[in-house]
């Protein structure tokens, strides 16, 4: 099994070019969301670490938000009990498909939580810094100080792509995308026979 780790910015579109390989894909956000809707020891965790922020079950991510915006500390203790959690439901994930070919992995802190394998092929989604504001600025839930909080605990842009095997550039149209992803896939299915 070839697993891909897709790598950048926030906003640079992982998710779409993720879906767009036709494999299966693990995505942390959609996993993490599931968390705070159907895990109540996660809840009992972050309200234990988080009191004054967490209350209620499911979780309301404006309680998630509220935390990370009022205290440094408050992103970590999250993390620290969330991906736990993410390495568990991507272990399943993994057993569950042993059998395909490729898997992807659509984790924001691939790298930062060491979540990839040395053997894993990483690929790093370049978009224009401008495209990328102008697309998270449309978002309903766009916090620019929430963003800030997310990008000071992620490498750098030009670490990821020093440790990614490809690049796609994505400039936000269908053949950007799709010419990038077959190009990658045509190289690692011969490279891999």
């Amino acid at each position: 099994m070839i697993k891909i780790g897709i790598l950048g910015e926030i906003g640079s579109g992982k998710s779409h070019v993720a879906k767009n390989f036709g494999y299966p894909v693990f995505n942390a956000d959609y996993e993490v969301a599931k968390l705070y809707q159907q895990k109540r020891g996660v809840f009992n965790k972050l309200k234990r670490k988080l009191p004054k922020y967490i209350h209620s079950f499911p979780i309301k991510k404006m309680e998630i938000t509220n935390a990370i915006l009022a205290n440094n500390s408050s992103l970590k203790k999250i993390i620290n009990i969330v991906h736990f959690e993410i390495r568990k439901k991507m272990n399943i994930f993994l057993k569950k498909n042993k059998n395909k070919k490729i898997v992807i992995l659509d984790i924001p802190l691939l790298l930062e939580n060491k979540i990839n394998n040395k053997k894993d092929i990483l690929v790093y989604v370049q978009s224009k810094r401008s495209s990328i504001l102008k697309r998270l600025k449309k978002r309903k839930n766009f916090n620019q100080k929430l963003l800030n909080k997310f990008k000071a605990i992620q490498y750098s842009s030009i670490y990821k792509k020093k440790k990614s095997h490809f690049i796609i550039k994505n400039n936000f149209t269908k053949k950007s995308v799709n010419d990038g992803i077959n190009s990658i896939l045509e190289k690692l299915l011969k490279w891999k026979r």
